[in-house]
């Protein structure tokens, strides 16, 4: 085949200086395009790569910290194929990222100008061969009706065919490979200053390239990260510090890769000098579509610094943190997928997350090395759907799905259950738990993988497949009742161990049981008193599993109790300084006690992704706003005070915003095309718009119907 391949002369050759483009593009999700040409790709392997580009960005005391996890590259060769029907011949412009050749109706075209190259009329079928070992291949083709866009097929010659992938790249001199982040100059003030040492304040928590101007010597000098003021104090201790080797007599500005960091402590040898050090604060441009304010002033501070934490996490993926790991973690990913749906509503970000999380096929381990994970990532390709109603997504990883659920029933014991095999980690939370045998918490996430798998096997119309994942979902969890379901505790038991059921119980099946919606409503009662509102059973102590707690409370109506808890546990953080939310908060520590971790004095992240957990928490259980189908075409707005004077915001939807406000009297909405119903409760029938449905429920509780796009005052009490 490579015999054939024709290397067309440097003046044709787009690609290669495409290479060279470093212009930032913005990444909606896959959308069926019908309109102007779009580069099209290999499905996934655009968000491969620029996994490639993140994963090895790690950095641990000046060492590389590659994942300890398979990182895929994409597929170098790929054919894109289309056909086409045409009246009259037309005139297109071919660009290519990476050697290529073309034929049409097999046969391959030489000596031709791809920026004026005309196609004949009537129907024929055009393949383009592209090859590209430095990025990925991507085509680009730009006509009045010959267009490239996700209506075309591409292979990686394995003979399975896919629908092209696409986005929102669609200039010439831009192909995908030329996406960047975005960049704005930020100082600090200096705050010590000693020979050859000076520790600079940059105000709050940030990401970027740190940048010394003007320097010049002999010698070295060193620059010492700190999320915290000690930590950069602390040099070697530090997570994080670079080495800067000069000699030179002429001044130059020197530009470090990206770090995290509040403080910077540079201290330097006496040939060296320079002028100022300053940074480049690097971010992925984001539009907050979400909002949220309220009566409580503490409450408003906890969000925005919430908001701004998931704003430093969300970059050319979701990350956990920003200075530890700098990596994707699914546990951590599918929170912030939520959290993103209250704030951005930025598709694409969720997208290329499970992508990139995802890679190529075969499966030959869990996600992250996680058993918990790969649940976590099929559940968040459900979640997406339902918030966005994006099933062109779904159609198009829906064959990644389904292989790696493969492997997880494949891996499942005699009893139908999951258990950590070698090579597993099962990692639940940071938390003295056991977790060896059959766990409740995964034998939940295992049915409601398979409930997710059910859905999206309809989308694609695998009946199959989507029958067998429902039955075996229902009959696991009916298994998970008869098993370790405990009417003497009340509760879920935590596992099962050769047999052997551990009269253990704690937070974690109990409290997904909930927001599952697995537990009937006898059992909610129990769990509720025996579990949730037991400070008996084991607490937790991360914002991660925090998510999860706090949402079971508001599902059983305890929203007021989540919310002190917030003020309390995020509040506190913020009473020590806090400009980001940390990895995990423990009141009981003290000093710098606080910034310690995986045994090391400041290996906790202060900026962590599943931190930032109020933003859906009072979009959601507060501003009381969910899609009950996909996309919103249905939705539910459940407002709560919870204990507060008033509440304000918005909640984005794919077809603009549900705006809130409610105090003790009034509820004004402003909503969107869809099937809407608000619930409230009130001691009297609400009073509304003459015309408008309002049902009386059980509890004093309200259905008023909000069918009509357009603003509502309700008056309750």
């Amino acid at each position: 085949m490579y015999m054939n391949l024709k290397i067309f002369s440097k003046k044709y050759l787009i690609a290669f200086i495409l290479l060279l483009v470093t212009v930032g593009q913005a990444f909606p999700q896959n959308l069926e395009t019908t309109g102007n040409a779009k580069w099209i790709w290999y499905p996934g392997d655009f968000e491969v790569w620029l996994h490639t580009q993140v994963a090895g960005k790690r950095q641990e005391r000046g060492q590389p910290y590659p994942p300890f996890w398979r990182v895929d590259v994409p597929y170098p060769v790929i054919r894109f194929e289309k056909q086409y029907e045409l009246e009259t011949p037309e005139t297109v412009k071919i660009y290519a990222d990476g050697r290529y050749y073309m034929r049409i109706d097999g046969v391959i075209q030489t000596d031709f100008d791809p920026q004026n190259f005309t196609l004949p009329a009537g129907k024929h079928s055009l393949l383009f061969l592209i090859e590209n070992y430095k990025t990925f291949p991507s085509l680009l083709i730009q006509g009045n009706h010959v267009r490239t866009d996700n209506r075309w097929t591409v292979t990686n010659q394995d003979n399975s065919y896919y629908g092209a992938a696409s986005a929102d790249f669609a200039k010439p001199d831009a192909p995908p490979a030329s996406f960047s982040l975005e960049y704005t100059p930020i100082t600090a003030k200096v705050i010590q200053q000693d020979k050859n040492a000076l520790l600079l304040d940059f105000g709050k928590e940030t990401f970027g390239k740190v940048v010394v101007e003007k320097l010049k010597g002999q010698g070295r000098l060193k620059l010492f990260y700190g999320e915290s003021k000690e930590e950069a104090l602390a040099k070697t201790e530090a997570e994080t510090y670079d080495y800067l080797d000069i000699n030179r007599q002429f001044t130059t500005d020197e530009t470090t890769d990206t770090r995290a960091f509040r403080y910077i402590y540079a201290v330097w040898d006496e040939g060296v000098s320079f002028q100022e050090i300053t940074a480049l604060y690097e971010y992925l441009p984001l539009e907050q579509k979400g909002t949220f304010e309220c009566s409580d002033s503490l409450l408003n501070r906890i969000y925005d610094v919430s908001l701004y934490t998931l704003q430093l996490t969300t970059r050319e993926f979701h990350l956990d943190g920003i200075k530890r790991d700098r990596w994707i973690w699914s546990g951590d990913a599918l929170q912030s997928y939520l959290m993103n749906f209250y704030s951005f509503f930025d598709e694409g970000v969720n997208t290329r997350t499970l992508y990139a999380l995802r890679g190529h096929d075969p499966v030959k381990m869990h996600i992250n090395t996680i058993l918990d994970y790969s649940f976590y990532w099929m559940i968040g390709i459900y979640d997406h759907f339902l918030y966005t109603g994006d099933s062109a997504f779904v159609k198009q990883i829906y064959p990644r799905m389904k292989t790696l659920m493969d492997f997880c029933l494949e891996r499942t014991n005699k009893n139908g259950f999951v258990e950590g095999l070698p090579g597993d980690w099962v990692f639940i939370d940071w938390a003295p738990i056991e977790k060896d045998g059959e766990i409740s918490f995964q034998q939940l996430l295992l049915a409601r993988s398979l409930e997710a798998m059910a859905l999206s096997a309809e989308i694609v119309n695998d009946q199959a497949f989507a029958e067998r994942c429902k039955k075996q979902s229902e009959t696991i969890r009916q298994q998970i009742v008869d098993v370790f379901w405990s009417d003497e505790r009340g509760a879920f038991l935590h596992k099962r161990k050769d047999g052997v059921l551990d009269n253990t119980v704690t937070r974690y099946a109990n409290m997904f049981s909930i927001l599952f919606g697995y537990a009937g409503n006898d059992m909610i009662g129990k769990i509720r008193d025996n579990v949730i509102l037991n400070d008996e059973i084991l607490k937790i102590t991360t914002p991660y599993m925090k998510f999860y707690e706090l949402a079971s409370l508001c599902e059983i109506g305890e929203q007021q109790k989540a919310i002190e808890f917030v003020k309390d546990y995020w509040g506190g953080m913020l009473k020590l300084g806090a400009t980001s939310v940390w990895e995990a908060f423990d009141p009981e520590q003290s000093g710098a006690e606080h910034y310690a971790m995986y045994g090391r004095p400041f290996g906790k992240s202060l900026c962590h992704a599943w931190g930032a957990n109020p933003i859906y928490l009072f979009g959601k259980y507060l501003l009381g706003v969910k899609p009950t189908s996909p996309g919103y075409n249905d939705y539910v707005i459940s407002p709560s005070l919870a204990g507060l004077d008033w509440i304000k915001g918005k909640v984005p939807t794919p077809s603009g915003a549900i705006e809130i406000y409610m105090d003790k009297r009034v509820i004004n909405v402003k909503t969107i095309d869809g099937n809407g119903i608000l619930r409230i409760k009130s001691k009297s029938k609400p009073k509304v718009k003459k015309g408008i449905d309002v049902r009386a429920l059980e509890g004093g509780i309200y259905e008023i119907v909000l069918n009509t796009a357009g603003e509502y005052e309700v008056r309750y009490n």
